[in-house]
């Protein structure tokens, strides 16, 4: 048999088909290329909490009209004081009216000038035992106004803020008149004081008590006896002039002020104070009782 011979070392090898070109390998040799974690599915959104049925109704209440009309802030309360010369009933008349305003299911507050909070009260000793008296009328009206601000700031404003209606046993008036009429302070200082400490705090009604001088006088004297105090002190003149003074307040500003005859019975003044409260004020209507 003819036998196979090995080719020489130096025979060309023959050329290989031409493929594709090798693949690159990584610049780590030996290391292979880390292959992407496939995609996740999107997650579902959470499933939405039930509603326990306490919830439900508790939401479907909200959005009733009795409830919405609940939530609205409480209407501002009114302000009414009453002024006078001394011995005009004005203490007695605001004890009425609290009466018949907490009778007609109105939140009333009753307060008093000098006085009414902690620290106008302790101006109120100050300028009626007659201590400020020799500084002049400028120093009591500047008292006035220190008692006055606080006593707006810790009673009267709190209370109308929450829809309280306030009667005050004197105000601003008096000190317009004891001080400024009476007492001849420049006007323009007494209106300063005024819009310093009231503001935008001015009565929606004023009452004036009108008595002659020599009736109130007899009736203080019965009330207070010998410890009249530092107004009450003062001569007929004064007392008259006084009372000129209020009803002049009375005319200049007719749409706040009322003067009322202070002349008859407690019940006859009681029952003009209440006309005039019913017609320049509008009583808030009754509240209707559920039905047990």
């Amino acid at each position: 048999m003819p036998t196979r011979t090995t080719p020489p070392s130096d025979a060309p090898v023959p050329a290989k088909s031409p493929g594709k070109p090798p693949a690159k390998r990584s610049a780590k040799a030996g290391v292979k290329a880390k292959a992407k974690p496939p995609a996740k599915p999107p997650a579902k959104p959470p499933a939405k909490a039930k509603k326990s049925p306490a919830s439900k109704a508790a939401s479907k209440a909200a959005g009733t009209p009795a409830t919405r009309a609940a939530a609205k802030p409480a209407a501002p309360g009114r302000f009414i004081t009453l002024e006078g010369g001394e011995g005009a009933g004005k203490s007695t008349q605001l004890r009425r009216l609290l009466a018949r305003l907490q009778a007609a299911g109105i939140d009333a507050v009753g307060t008093r000038e000098p006085g009414g909070s902690t620290g106008a009260e302790i101006m109120r000793h100050l300028i009626l035992s007659g201590a400020a008296k020799p500084l002049g009328p400028l120093a009591e009206a500047t008292l006035f106004a220190a008692a006055r601000a606080d006593h707006l700031d810790a009673t009267i404003r709190p209370a109308l803020a929450r829809g309280a209606w306030v009667v005050c046993d004197r105000f601003a008036d008096s000190t317009r008149v004891y001080q400024g009429a009476l007492g001849n302070v420049d006007p323009r200082l007494i209106a300063a004081l005024e819009e310093v400490t009231v503001g935008e705090t001015r009565p929606d009604l004023t009452l004036i008590l009108d008595l002659p001088a020599e009736e109130g006088l007899a009736r203080a004297a019965a009330r207070s006896g010998r410890d009249a105090d530092r107004f009450e002190s003062e001569g007929l003149s004064f007392h008259r002039a006084l009372r000129e003074a209020f009803r002049a307040l009375a005319t200049s500003e007719p749409e706040r002020c009322l003067l009322i005859d202070a002349s008859g019975t407690a019940d006859t003044v009681e029952e003009a104070i209440w006309q005039a409260v019913s017609t320049r004020l509008k009583l808030p209507a009754p509240r209707r009782r559920r039905r047990t």
